[in-house]
């Protein structure tokens, strides 16, 4: 890192930067502050500036990555603007596939390493505001007036819809799919096959 770029104030993200390419390459076992600082460029002083310890490094790793989902999910939602049922299948299809494609990622955002997000308020907020995006296009599709009238609506709906798209990422990313015959490169398919329909949506978000 230059001289510029610290008093300029970007030591804090250039840091992060730093913690993320390590974790996608070595997970989040492979994180030192030591790394961090070494792979940024600045003295191994230099992260206690911002970051206390590990954990605080990898809540701020965490953070970035619930941010970099959530782009990616509303990203894959832009073409479907008119379409709520479409969209909110986008939106646990871009699940999935961030979650696949950056499984490390996925480890540090989930993992026990920062399992309690409420002590690191940023890193709680990010992960409340993409949750709320499952939310919003539920509300969206309940809205729309295509929806069966049983389905629910609200965070009860939401939390199903997460525990089919993060149980689906959490088998992928455990390698768990390819001993029952599902090959890496028919993932996108499968998953896509699995949340197509509103047929999910009625067997597990309608009310009893």
């Amino acid at each position: 890192m230059s001289k510029s770029s610290y008093h300029h104030g970007n030591l804090r993200e250039a840091l992060v930067d730093a913690a993320l390419a390590l974790v996608e390459e070595k997970g989040p076992a492979g994180l030192t502050l030591r790394a961090a600082a070494r792979k940024a460029g600045v003295s191994q002083a230099a992260p206690y500036r911002h970051f206390a310890d590990k954990e605080t490094l990898l809540a701020a790793v965490a953070e970035k990555g619930f941010h970099n989902m959530a782009a990616f999910m509303r990203e894959a939602c832009v073409p479907y603007k008119d379409d709520p049922l479409r969209r909110l299948n986008e939106l646990g299809v871009s699940y999935v596939l961030f979650s696949v494609q950056h499984p490390n990622q996925f480890r540090v955002m989930f993992g026990p390493e920062v399992a309690d997000k409420k002590k690191h308020a940023d890193l709680h907020k990010a992960a409340q505001q993409t949750f709320s995006l499952l939310t919003q296009g539920i509300a969206d599709y309940t809205g729309s007036g295509q929806a069966p009238a049983e389905i629910k609506t609200g965070k009860e709906a939401a939390l199903a819809a997460w525990a089919i798209v993060h149980g689906l990422s959490s088998l992928i990313v455990d390698g768990q799919l390819e001993p029952i015959g599902i090959k890496k490169k028919d993932i996108e398919q499968v998953v896509r096959s699995v949340l197509a329909s509103d047929q999910i949506l009625q067997s597990k978000f309608v009310g009893s």
